[in-house]
């Protein structure tokens, strides 16, 4: 059985009709407004004449009260008769007797004495305005006093309000009539306008695309688009429709038997092709290694962070050079007098060149700008951004620094520099200016924001100037590329070529890519039911009293935007909602300390220190506690067991760019066990479509999505894991590297020739 769509109007007379009723509205609005002014007026000034006529007449009455009843009746006399419109006075003792009172003011008896008696009680002046059943009145009740202040009297002024009122309702239909002309002539203009500017012309669009869409047509817009912005659409549609058609080429390529999966060795290969003899230089703020004194002795230590841990299998397999800051308190005793070393220790594959930073311009320009600005500014997470002017100098300064360490490092020979983040925007550009030879990158981590949202920057213009001097800049997802390109089209006066996907800025062009980031599987060759393994996650067990006990785990640095408070909440709301699980349930949350010298991040920790305390306080037992937090640097191995012995993984970040734990959580399950609830407002989202997608502000579907995720069966779980190990390997670090460079190095290449 079918159904037809009920009629529409055109847009035409639909958008008459709103224009009309709009204005409508407006006219309508004014219209009252005038006339309840008008009206106000009337009655203002009919409150002035009764006042004076009230202050007129206030010393003769006030010498008659002083009579008995009767003469002062007599007194009166004619002097309370009215005339239009005043219907006439009445005289009244303190105690509200009646004296005497106009022949005319008899109908109005009962409204008279009730408004007396209240001016009375006051006692004040009294202005009313009444309707009986005879006519509209306009009652001024004045308070004779004595010289002392002593009510003597009342004396009561009425006024006859009806030719005021017919007056209004007269302007109200004359107001009507009129506004109903001009609507009418409104409408008219509207409706044909609207067809001659944008009805045709959309009709005309809107069949070019039906015929672009079955082929039927390879010719340019024959219209002008009523909106200019719909040209500027229409490009970025057919140039997302050509990038998603050439990924579903490439994807196909790279998909067939010859070599489906990237490895380290495919990518050594990969990389020999696109450097055609240059060096490899990546740049971050972040050392791959670094060194702190630990008992007198240097020590090495993996810093914690998704940009380390996916950038280092790359650079093992490069020889190339890796400059960061040298952060460890160790790091001058560990590297050569130029700031230099060789890295992995235990397998020396690529150099780490560190940059020296004094502790003032490290607070400056990595947690001052960096991280109290462009992070809050870049995440959608309610914090404000704080920008400092000192701040900002100590990032232009730093980011010069890195740029003469990479002209120092590259030298007078060709290279290929990776700029990584948004510490490091102003790079690029600095370095082109030296050096517009070399093929420069900017890769960024984290989100883009909304043009509306990078405006609050104070130096927006410098930071888009400095990132636009890379060949190519590359984003997690199409729509951090898209919100990106529209940035800079409301803030600078660029060249925007929309079907390619690249700036003009300067005479230098930069091409804007998403390049979705993986991981690399290092623990892919590890048995696993290792021996090893399984006494380590044991030894876990029997530390944390995680015996018998369901586990899920969170692993994230402490930073308000990976959402911990509202998975706090979740674990205690799952279990209001499903107390079976009560002894039977633990959430383990390893939490890396980060950006402590911020007061931000110091006053979160304490937050959620204090909230997992109030949860365990409500819940727990002698023997069991729902939420485990242990902040502190977990070594590898101790998070790869957790990942290996939860039943759970969370992942609920308020806003990410990808989330590399997400991926690191499914790269682990070589068991094909365990359950991901990860967060719709990460990049992983768009590729773990197996996990079970929450959003973290919703308690009660994060709740629920833990006991789906309890109470799935393990064939659904095993299929589910099965298809996001399958995405996590066919798109990991390597594959993700190799699409880059090929995208930098590829029109350095062909300008070459």
């Amino acid at each position: 059985m079918s159904t037809k769509n009920p009629p529409r109007l055109p847009n035409a007379l639909r958008m008459g009709l709103l224009v009309t009723g709009l204005v409508g509205l407006l006219i309508g609005a004014l219209a009252w407004f005038q006339v309840e002014r008008e009206r106000t007026t009337d009655l203002d000034e009919m409150d002035r004449r009764a006042y004076i006529l009230a202050h007129q007449m206030a010393y003769s009455i006030q010498a008659i009260l002083k009579l008995p009843d009767k003469e002062a009746a007599v007194a009166l006399g004619s002097t309370l008769e009215g005339y239009p419109p005043l219907i006439g006075l009445a005289v009244y003792r303190p105690d509200g007797r009646l004296i005497a009172e106009s022949h005319d003011l008899v109908e109005f008896s009962s409204e008279l004495k009730q408004t007396v008696a209240q001016a009375i009680k006051e006692p004040k002046d009294l202005i009313k305005t009444l309707k009986t059943p005879v006519a509209q009145i306009h009652i001024v009740t004045s308070v004779i006093r004595a010289a002392d202040g002593q009510t003597e009297g009342i004396l009561a002024v009425v006024h006859d309000l009806t030719e005021v009122m017919a007056r209004a309702k007269n302007r109200r239909i004359e107001f009507a009539v009129w506004s109903g002309i001009l609507l009418l002539l409104l409408l008219t203009v509207v409706v044909v306008g609207a067809w001659l500017l944008y009805d045709r012309p959309l009709n005309r669009m809107a069949e070019w695309v039906r015929q672009l869409r079955t082929g039927d047509v390879d010719e340019p817009l024959p219209v002008d688009p009523p909106v200019a912005r719909l040209a500027t659409e229409s490009d970025r549609l057919a140039a997302t429709l050509l990038a998603k058609q050439a990924a579903s080429q490439k994807q196909a390529r790279q998909t067939s038997p010859a070599g489906p999966v990237w490895t380290h060795n495919r990518w050594r290969a990969h990389l020999t092709e696109c450097l055609h003899g240059s060096h490899l230089l990546l740049v971050s703020h972040r050392e791959p290694y670094l060194h702190e004194l630990q008992g007198g002795q240097p020590r090495l230590v993996t810093p914690p962070g998704g940009l380390v841990a996916a950038l280092d299998p790359i650079m093992r397999a490069s020889n190339g050079i890796w400059i960061a800051h040298g952060a460890g308190n160790a790091d001058r005793e560990s590297a050569d007098a130029k700031g230099r070393l060789m890295v992995p220790p235990d397998d020396p594959s690529y150099t780490l060149r560190r940059v020296w930073l004094s502790r003032e311009e490290e607070h400056g320009y990595y947690h001052g700008f960096a991280n109290e600005g462009l992070w809050p500014l870049c995440h959608r997470v309610h914090q404000r951004p704080v920008f400092r002017m000192r701040n900002w100098e100590y990032y232009v300064r730093i980011n010069r620094r890195f740029a003469e360490a990479v002209l120092q490092e590259a030298g007078s020979d060709p290279a290929v520099v990776l700029v990584q983040d948004y510490q490091l925007a102003l790079v690029p550009r600095l370095i082109k200016e030296v050096r517009p030879d070399l093929v420069v990158g900017l890769f960024w981590y984290i989100p883009w924001p909304a043009p509306e949202a990078f405006r609050i920057c104070p130096w927006r213009n410098a930071l888009l100037n400095g990132m636009l001097g890379a060949d190519l800049i590359g984003f997690h997802l199409q729509q951090y590329c898209n919100d990106f390109i529209e940035t800079v089209d409301r803030l600078i006066d660029a060249r925007l070529d929309w079907e390619h996907f690249s700036i003009e800025w300067r005479d230098h062009i930069s091409r804007v890519r998403p390049f979705p980031i993986g991981v690399a599987d290092r623990n892919k060759h590890r048995a696993p039911h290792d021996v090893v393994l399984d006494r380590h996650i044991a030894e876990l067990r029997d530390r944390y009293s995680l015996e018998n006990l369901q586990v899920a785990v969170g692993i994230d640095r402490i930073d308000y935007v990976k959402g911990l408070p509202e998975r706090f909440n979740a674990v205690a709301r799952f279990l209001e909602s499903y107390p079976q699980y009560r002894g039977r349930f633990t959430l383990v949350q390893l939490g890396v300390p980060s950006r402590m010298h911020i007061r931000h991040y110091r006053d979160h920790l304490n937050e959620l220190e204090a909230l997992a305390d109030t949860i365990n306080w409500r819940f727990q037992t002698a023997a069991w506690k729902p939420v485990r937090f242990l902040v502190g640097q977990h070594d590898p191995a101790t998070v790869y067991a957790f990942m290996r012995m939860a039943d759970i993984g969370i992942v609920s970040s308020l806003h990410d760019g990808m989330n590399l734990v997400a991926k690191e959580f499914v790269a682990a399950r070589s068991d094909l066990d365990g359950v991901l609830i990860l967060s719709e407002f990460t990049g992983a989202a768009r590729e773990l479509i197996d996990a079970l997608i929450i959003n973290p502000y919703d308690t009660e579907q994060f709740a629920a999505a833990i006991h789906q995720a309890l109470d799935m069966p393990a064939n659904e779980r095993r299929e589910r894991m099965s298809r996001m190990r399958r995405q996590v390997e066919e798109h990991n670090v390597y594959r993700w590297a190799a699409d880059y460079l090929t995208a930098l190095t590829a029109r350095s290449a062909a300008e070459s020739e």
